[in-house]
């Protein structure tokens, strides 16, 4: 089989990195496959995804602003615009099946996907449906997502828990601390904090960390600290004036496996890639979940592993004051560290991609 498979959706990593794997599955299984990307111009995936080797075409599609309600003004030419460039994607490219990972560039290229009779399939990461899932899911043919209760969002027989796809590499970092050591050159015989605060950064975590970065050298710890470009000289520069050479700020990770690998505990976020990227490493975690998202899906996210006592929550709010103490008391006490880790791993579901590859196949079949 040489399936022609369309990929659309993005905006953030937790949208595109899902995608990714999703596309790396479906090439493991069948190395012919035809796979395009349909993202939003302007946006993050227009970099990565060609990166990753794939080809991608560009929608000039923009979000609903939910606060900003008057910037909604040219939305509906936009959208109409989209949905004609998508149309003509759909016909020159012919795909089999078209699949969205949300992003506001899946709703266009799904709708006329559908439209021209082509089958449809999901990916949902969060645990709260996104508007563009929400408005698609009637059309679907399957709909596959990593949370229980999502039949308050989506038809139930249309339902597939799947898990979120995630990147091949961080499938077994346990082997590979001693390489995280010295890929960061770090000290062996202290304990390690990992700090995340999603692809762009995350001002609330930096600012804790920044007016905390006494506590954290006299505890005796050492951070890899991903704080996001927008982010970094600031942090970078008051790392510095601290002189603490165990404090280790840096824009971007490329190599989160060896991040994880290196990590006794995790600061982070609550983005859908993140939690489930937490649940396959299965390292203790301080989860701060941004106030910025629709529907407050973060905090959602977090307490789906807080109530099954696998997590740390650390309210936006209260993070100035709470976080590093918090944190540092998890990693003082080894017991709660591996019942958290105990925990967390039984949520991890590590054949996600291919599961969802799976789904893929019997649609096109099907049809």
């Amino acid at each position: 089989m040489n399936p022609r498979i369309i990929i659309s959706g993005g905006g953030t990593g937790g949208h595109i990195y899902p995608a990714l794997a999703i596309a790396n599955a479906i090439k493991d299984r069948y190395p012919s496959a035809n796979i395009l990307f349909v993202g939003a111009n302007g946006k993050m995936e227009m970099e990565k995804v060609p990166a990753a080797g794939y080809p991608i075409k560009g929608l000039d599609i923009v979000g609903i602003q939910r606060k900003k309600v008057w910037k909604n003004w040219n939305f509906p030419y936009k959208f109409w615009m989209s949905l004609r460039a998508a149309k003509k994607i759909v016909k020159d490219f012919n795909p089999d099946i078209a699949i969205g990972v949300g992003g506001y560039a899946s709703g266009s290229l799904l709708k006329k996907a559908g439209a021209l009779g082509k089958p449809t399939l999901l990916q949902e990461q969060n645990s709260y449906a996104g508007l563009t899932n929400k408005f698609l899911a009637k059309k679907a043919n399957k709909i596959c997502v990593a949370y229980d209760k999502m039949e308050q969002f989506f038809p139930a027989d249309k339902i597939v828990i799947t898990g979120n796809p995630v990147r091949k590499d961080i499938l077994d970092v346990s082997q590979k601390r001693t390489e995280a050591i010295a890929h960061f050159g770090l000290d062996d015989q202290k304990k390690t904090i990992l700090i995340i605060g999603g692809s762009l950064g995350a001002r609330t975590i930096n600012n804790s960390i920044k007016n905390s970065l006494k506590q954290l050298s006299d505890a005796g710890v050492q951070l890899i600290w991903q704080t996001g470009k927008i982010y970094f000289d600031e942090m970078k520069a008051a790392a510095d004036a601290h002189g603490d050479v165990s404090i280790l700020p840096m824009a971007f990770i490329n190599r989160m496996d060896l991040a994880y690998a290196a990590a006794n505990v995790v600061i982070s976020r609550a983005g859908a890639l993140s939690v489930s990227e937490l649940c396959i490493v299965a390292k203790p975690c301080v989860l701060v979940p941004s106030p910025n998202v629709s529907e407050d899906h973060q905090t959602k996210n977090a307490k789906s592993l807080v109530d099954k006592n696998a997590a740390l929550l650390v309210k936006d709010v209260d993070a100035l004051t709470t976080l590093v103490p918090n944190t540092l008391a998890l990693l003082g006490s080894e017991e709660r560290m591996n019942e958290f880790s105990a925990n967390i791993a039984t949520l991890g579901k590590p054949n996600a991609a291919s599961d969802i590859c799976d789904e893929i196949v019997k649609i096109i079949k099907k049809e």
